[in-house]
């Protein structure tokens, strides 16, 4: 192997210049050392060891990699715990663009709405075997229950807001009158 201004010396050692006191390269391997040997030799531990470029002989203490997993422990169980919270704004999203009209598409989405949460919430021992291996599992779990009761907050309200739920008292006795709506509003279209 040549480089700009030098040459293979014997031994197999970068040198630069050329003659017999040359002085070495900065960045210089000698290739001769302990390439003698077999591939035996090497296996059964015979002769010097010749150890690749960089690598040492002591262990390297893995505390950062257990202090980072904590850490990855930790974060993962909060990203768990705040999971319903985060679903909160889609809903609400959801709610808006679906409207009050009962039709196909409302129910669906309250439906799913009120599902998901109950879901969760019937789940929660899985939940929190999740999170006992956090130091903050009590909060964590906390979060998670508040979470799972605001969305079912949220789809019991929609329910209410589409006339769903018997608020009224003419909703469960016959002999009442419903309440008159005081407006009644149409699609650009005159009534």
């Amino acid at each position: 192997m040549a480089s700009p201004g030098g040459h293979a010396g014997s031994g197999g050692a970068l040198m630069r210049g050329g003659g017999a006191g040359s002085r070495r390269m900065k960045w210089a391997l000698e290739l001769s050392l302990g390439n003698t040997r077999s591939r035996g030799d090497r296996q059964g531990g015979q002769g010097d060891v010749v150890y690749p470029i960089g690598y040492s002989e002591k262990p390297v203490p893995d505390t950062s990699i257990q202090e980072t997993d904590k850490n990855l422990v930790e974060k993962r169980c909060w990203d768990v715990a705040l999971g319903p919270l985060k679903q909160i704004p889609m809903n609400l999203f959801i709610m808006y663009m679906s409207g009050n009209t009962i039709s196909i598409f409302p129910i669906m989405m309250v439906c799913m709405m009120a599902w998901r949460p109950i879901q969760a919430l019937m789940s929660m021992s899985a939940t929190f075997k999740l999170l006992e291996s956090s130091s903050q599992q009590w909060l964590q779990g906390l979060v998670y229950l508040i979470g799972n009761l605001l969305g079912s907050a949220l789809a019991i309200y929609k329910c209410q807001s589409m006339g769903l739920l018997p608020t009224h008292s003419s909703d469960w006795l016959a002999f009442i009158e419903p309440p008159q709506r005081m407006e009644i509003m149409g699609g650009g279209v005159v009534l």
